[in-house]
């Protein structure tokens, strides 16, 4: 049976797959055999050289060594994986997830816990729906409408196997080309002590609406990374490396032109030929880096749980680090045509053709010392007290352009790039991490970053929390506290483009934090609550009635309550998961942000034909109605438009999803509930969301 569910997973995945990748225009990972580990190929040694009377036994042993499988059979528990931040203190190695848990949300803007709105579909300019500020202090640009899809440094994970390890993804909606997402992870080691790996991720979605043209709504996303993990054979020195690159192009067609899509009267019978009003307009953001760092291991080295093997980690008593960092960011967008609806607010150079590019060029080197104190215990860490300190040097080149009419040598009008911004700064940044364990089961560490030099001089992030745990019944409290002051995002301040030019001098935002958060691994409960003060707050908005989205800033403080309670209830098979979220602000007319998000999931867990582990239920999410956002086109921002409030509806998938073998797959209802209350629903102004699709996905893992 186990064999019959594969080959009709393989006839699955053929038939989408070619689909998925004629989408994709120009535009977790595991390790190796080495030579300790055995050699799988037949060992002729142990026979002896046949005679001719021995003829008549040659066939029954050819079958017994054909049929005979290997005496390993390598599997996830061979996978250790870990990442730049569980390196920070010490060597820890995890094993390798290959649950079903959130399998089927596979896109960014569908997560349970960080859900947001967007344009329509996954690839496209997006926010997050919660409030959720940015913990960043330095230069910014102030361009991250496609964040969620950019593969960064931080993102990577690094492995230590011993197979190599390949994890292939397809996700897409059946019968068409509404979501295609593929996906693929290969890592392996060379050595037992130094592993390499690559990733590609895929986008060749096209929407729900006018993807009959080429540029209109399809996009073409495409992000790779080279990534290893190195360390001695006495592990005192260990070095990270990545190089990434991102080409990111999304629509920005300005929405369809029928606002009455979802009324009976004005509602289409062919959705895929809907006219935009910029029908070849898009962004392309592209981005290539190269992450280098390197920590090497001063004086004594202790080590926790040395008796189990395997999960051996290394702690440091001293510890030196370097980081390089190089970056080149690119951020365009393209417009060809008349604006015939009136979706930019003016035009500065061209009325019918933008070329707006913003390059930016960042070297970073970074350079830090850690001092660990602690009693020498091979069983607990307590009473240790480590301390981090860095300098941080930033150097940045910015450069702007647009597309201008200039008169050549011989008096000719042409259409070329035009520099109208070029700048050189650097920023020098001072950290320190504080931190003191006075048992297994308290906690405290203190962060602090502040830019002393540059062009950012006076950003800065102060940051602790306090950990308490008790036993595992009681689960554990973390307190924590922040304060932050950085600087307006360069689009806020000195902005040139075709259709829109600033020039502001804004004060720092600043956001004040104070959370407590409650863990009980148990009882499966984790509840937090946060308070925020902003002053100065940071936002654009348009004039009543108008298009001309403008920064401006908030001068008066705006207070937010933000209480969130994940709890997960299970009676023998079924499983009921549920997360909800109350904001409580007295500004809601400037964030934006619903009161109430809830996600639930109800699904019974059972195994089919004695092979198939699978869970089948239905998942809802809803927020309660708020002033919707409008969007920008060529901006790339959402700004408070017109006050539009829309009706706010549960939104319910069907989903079955299973383990086979080493395959997880999931076919989904998505928004099964279509015309039940609402014939569709908005998030943003004038941009409607997704139809009723039906999606599978598949993940298929090889170990060598």
């Amino acid at each position: 049976m186990a064999n019959k569910l594969k080959y009709l997973l393989i006839l699955l995945i053929c038939a989408f797959a070619e689909t998925g990748f004629a989408q994709v225009v120009g535009n977790p990972r595991f390790p190796g055999q080495t030579p300790n580990d055995p050699v799988y190929s037949r060992d002729t040694s142990k026979y002896r050289r046949t005679k001719s009377g021995d003829s008549q036994n040659i066939d029954s042993i050819r079958k017994r060594e054909e049929g005979r499988k290997d005496s390993i059979v390598f599997t996830s528990k061979f996978i250790k994986v870990t990442s730049e931040r569980l390196l920070m203190d010490s060597i820890q190695l995890f094993p390798l997830d290959t649950g079903l848990v959130n399998f089927e949300n596979y896109s960014p803007l569908n997560q349970p816990r960080n859900p947001k709105i967007s344009l329509g579909y996954t690839g496209v300019s997006q926010r997050d729906l919660l409030f959720n500020p940015r913990k960043t202090i330095g230069f910014d640009e102030g361009l991250h409408a496609l964040d969620a899809y950019m593969l960064n440094p931080q993102d990577i994970n690094y492995f230590n196997a011993r197979a190599p390890y390949t994890l292939l993804s397809l996700f897409s909606s059946l019968g068409g080309s509404v979501e295609q997402l593929f996906k693929v992870v290969h890592t392996q080691n060379v050595k037992p002590n130094w592993n390499v790996g690559l990733m590609m991720n895929f986008n060749g979605s096209r929407g729900y609406y006018s993807t009959n043209g080429i540029l209109r709504q399809n996009v073409s996303g495409f992000n790779f990374g080279l990534f290893t993990w190195y360390h001695s054979v006495n592990k005192r020195y260990n070095l990270l490396a990545n190089v990434l690159f991102n080409n990111l192009k999304a629509p920005e067609t300005g929405s369809i032109l029928k606002d009455t899509i979802f009324n009976s009267s004005g509602s289409s019978f062919n959705k895929t030929g809907e006219p935009v009003r910029l029908p070849s307009s898009f962004t392309n953001w592209k981005s290539t880096g190269i992450y280098v760092k390197q920590f090497y291991y001063i004086g004594h080295i202790d080590s926790l749980n040395n008796g189990k093997a395997g999960n051996k980690n290394v702690l440091p008593t001293q510890r030196v680090a370097h980081t390089f960092y190089f970056n080149q960011r690119k951020y365009n967008y393209l417009q060809n045509g008349l604006d015939t609806y009136g979706a930019f607010p003016d035009y500065y150079f061209s009325a019918g053709r933008s070329r707006d590019s913003l390059n930016v060029l960042h070297l970073q080197n970074e350079f830090s010392y850690s001092f660990y104190l602690r009693p020498k215990s091979a069983k607990l860490i307590r009473n240790e007290l480590k301390l981090d300190v860095g300098l941080i040097h930033d150097f940045y080149n910015m450069s702007q352009f647009v597309s201008d009419t200039l008169i050549n040598e011989f008096g000719q009008k042409q259409l070329k790039p035009s520099r109208v911004q070029n700048e050189t700064f650097q920023n020098i940044t001072l950290k320190a991490r504080l931190g003191y364990r006075f048992s297994d089961r308290i906690n405290l560490d203190a962060d602090i970053r502040q830019i002393v030099q540059g062009r950012n001089f006076g950003d800065l992030l102060y940051d602790a929390k306090l950990t308490l745990a008790g036993n595992k019944k009681a689960g554990r409290i973390v307190l924590g506290a922040y304060l932050q002051s950085s600087s307006p995002g360069l689009v806020y301040t000195n902005w040139i483009s075709n259709h829109y030019i600033f020039n502001n001098n804004f004060n720092n935002q600043k956001t004040t934090n104070a959370s407590f958060n409650y863990i009980n691994d148990a009882l499966q409960v984790d509840l937090k609550a946060e308070y925020f003060l902003i002053t100065d707050y940071l936002y654009f908005a348009a004039q009543p009635g108008g298009i001309d989205a403008t920064p401006r800033q908030y001068g008066s403080s705006v207070n937010l309550l933000k209480v969130s309670l994940g709890k997960n209830l299970q009676w023998r098979k079924l499983h009921f998961d549920n997360y909800v979220v109350y904001q409580k602000t007295d500004k809601a007319d400037l964030l934006r942000t619903p009161e109430v998000y809830t996600f639930s999931s109800l699904y019974y867990g059972t195994t089919l034909f004695d092979v198939l582990h699978s869970q089948f239920g239905v998942s809802v999410r809803y927020n309660t109605p708020y002033t919707a956002p409008s969007y920008a086109v060529g901006l790339g921002q959402f700004y408070n438009g017109p006050d539009i409030t829309f009706t706010s509806y549960p939104i319910a998938t069907l989903f079955f999803k299973a383990t086979l073998q080493r395959t997880n797959l999931f076919i989904q209802y998505d928004y099964v509930n279509q015309g039940l209350f609402s014939n569709g629903f908005y998030t943003v102004n004038r941009y409607p969301q997704m139809d009723k699709t039906l999606k599978f996905g598949v993940a298929w893992t090889f170990y060598n």
